[in-house]
């Protein structure tokens, strides 16, 4: 008796299908992983007395659309919570607006005793910087916003 190449032979052969029994439940475990890791970016609490306004209009823009630039007392700016100096607003929000095909809403949200010559070098820059919508936030809107909720 003569053994052939070794005298073992293989029984089973290895698959050459991807097994596919596992398959659901590694795209559940990296659904949970992506919905547990993602992080919601909120703005800031600022606690500012809002101007007042007789009449007020709901904006009818996606969140998304919404660019939220906040004016401090000192001409501080902040675009969605970042600071920026008044300079730059024009070349941060043109971009953007091209980037929404001039859909872009600005909303100049500002403490009631924040000087108007800081509120009109903004206004200044949005001009520059080509945006067509721009609305300011008040105490009248403040109070629709806290109603939906």
């Amino acid at each position: 008796m003569g053994l052939k190449s070794g005298g073992l032979q293989r029984k089973s052969k290895a698959s050459q299908e991807i097994p596919s029994s596992s398959m659901a439940d590694i795209a559940f475990l990296l659904l949970i992983f992506f919905m547990v890791s993602t992080v919601f970016q909120k703005d800031k609490k600022r606690e500012i007395l809002w101007p007042e306004a007789e009449a007020s209009e709901k904006i009818d823009a996606k969140q998304k659309e919404i660019l939220n630039i906040w004016v401090e007392p000192n001409g501080d700016v902040y675009i969605n919570d970042l600071l920026w100096e008044m300079e730059e607003v024009r070349s941060v929000v043109r971009p953007l607006y091209v980037e929404t095909q001039a859909a872009l809403v600005v909303s100049i949200r500002s403490d009631q005793n924040v000087p108007y010559f800081h509120v009109d070098l903004l206004q200044k820059e949005l001009q520059a910087a080509g945006a067509l919508r721009v609305v300011f936030a008040t105490e009248l809107e403040q109070d629709l916003i806290m109603e939906r909720r």
